[in-house]
């Protein structure tokens, strides 16, 4: 990778630069459709939870294999032609499914989506740094997450729109998101490819090697560990909300059901909007902290709630306190490591299997508790967060 030194305060970009990138943003939302993709799968071909949770853990596992390489590829090709690569990866994933829904095209769409999506987060947060200017990049990327989850959340509603839609569809069923955010997808492909982007040249490179050996610094693998609970707490929780519905509620469809994940990204898409504020006036540790905290009572929650109401609101706690938990620890990596800034983000990124290893847990815990098994399976993530809390250091 390249440590770049973005020392011009002086940035300027335009609207018609900004908007393109947004785009992209809302492109890397996609991949949080697999969540609630995964349960309809599930029932079309009659799949056990251990095999339906197979599908985001395959999507989560090729960060692991490409994030650190992505930052390689990012000094050869540069960032912007790298986050085009992710984008037609990305674009073949969604057109997959429209040829049907079987077991082995729905692995290939899950696995494509992966990989794309593991170069876009790789690439696309260090694009954004060459139009604005330092001391304004940490807004601009938290309003690029506000971004990203409004695809997150408009995901499940998609799809039980396109799940009782009929011929308006054409066929496709739920699967109709798939063309909807393709359609997108090409948008962003055409606006991005358009778009003049002015780039700095790395001044040093390193290898996959010298990357990996910054886990050997404990705060960094503690971030590390950190960013794997909060993406498997996220990925979990959108897998697992609509089941805790069917399991524990008579009489609900998964098309209802399915809004237990619409409630979650809901409030994290608001703890995001809120959190870009708080964080200006509050200590990163306390803020966090409070996050924490609410996810651990929601947790809680989650083990007993016997009502629909319950049920979303714990839910809706989870996403609100998870909702900047990556832009913490991520910030406070960054800052531990100034001059392998780069190195380190790939490292962050990378952390992101921890969306393969958590509902693949689950999945198994599922199968032989019911729900409450998956529940502690993320309880426990939630514990660890609580252990970071205590070393996240002062601002």
């Amino acid at each position: 990778m390249a440590t770049i030194a973005l020392d011009n305060p002086t940035k300027k970009s335009t609207l018609l630069q900004i908007i393109p990138v947004m785009f992209c943003f809302f492109a890397m939302g996609f991949v949080d459709l697999v969540g609630a993709a995964s349960n309809f799968v599930q029932r079309d071909l009659s799949l056990s939870d251990a095999e339906a949770n197979l599908f985001p853990s395959l999507v989560f596992f090729w960060f692991l294999i490409f994030s650190v390489p992505t930052g390689i590829l990012m000094n050869k090709i540069g960032r912007k032609n790298t986050v085009l690569v992710s984008l037609v990866v990305t674009l073949l994933s969604l057109v997959v499914p429209l040829f049907g829904n079987g077991y082995g095209l729905m692995l290939a769409s899950f696995s494509l989506l992966g990989i794309g999506n593991a170069i876009m987060q790789t690439s696309l947060n260090p694009l954004v740094s060459n139009l604005i200017a330092p001391n304004k990049l940490a807004s601009t990327l938290t309003f690029g997450q506000f971004v990203k989850a409004i695809a997150s959340f408009l995901a499940p509603i998609l799809m039980s729109w396109g799940a009782v839609a009929g011929e308006i569809t054409f066929g496709l069923d739920w699967r109709a998101i798939f063309a909807i955010y393709a359609i997108v997808c090409i948008i962003s492909v055409t606006a991005l490819g358009a778009t003049p982007i002015q780039e700095e040249k790395p001044d040093k490179s390193s290898g996959i090697v010298t990357c990996l050996k910054l886990l050997g610094r404990p705060f960094i693998l503690l971030c590390f560990l950190g960013i794997m609970c909060h993406v498997g707490i996220d990925v979990g929780t959108n897998t697992t909300a609509p089941k805790i519905v069917l399991e524990r509620i008579a009489g609900v469809v998964l098309e209802d059901a399915a809004y237990a994940t619409v409630i979650y990204f809901i409030c994290r898409t608001a703890g995001c909007f809120l959190g870009a504020f708080l964080l200006r006036i509050m200590s990163p540790k306390i803020f966090f902290g409070i996050s924490v905290v609410i996810m651990l009572a929601a947790m809680i929650m989650l083990f007993t709630a016997s009502s629909v109401a319950l049920i979303f609101v714990g839910v809706g706690m989870i996403g609100f306190g998870n909702s900047n938990i990556f832009s913490v620890i991520f910030s406070q990596a960054l800052n531990h490591a100034p001059k392998e800034q780069n190195e380190v983000s790939g490292l962050m990124i990378m952390g992101l299997f921890g969306g393969t290893i958590f509902p693949l847990c689950m999945g198994f815990a599922s199968e032989g508790m019911g729900q409450v098994g998956a529940v502690a399976i993320m309880t426990a993530g939630v514990v660890y967060l609580l252990y970071y809390t205590l070393r996240i250091k002062k601002a």
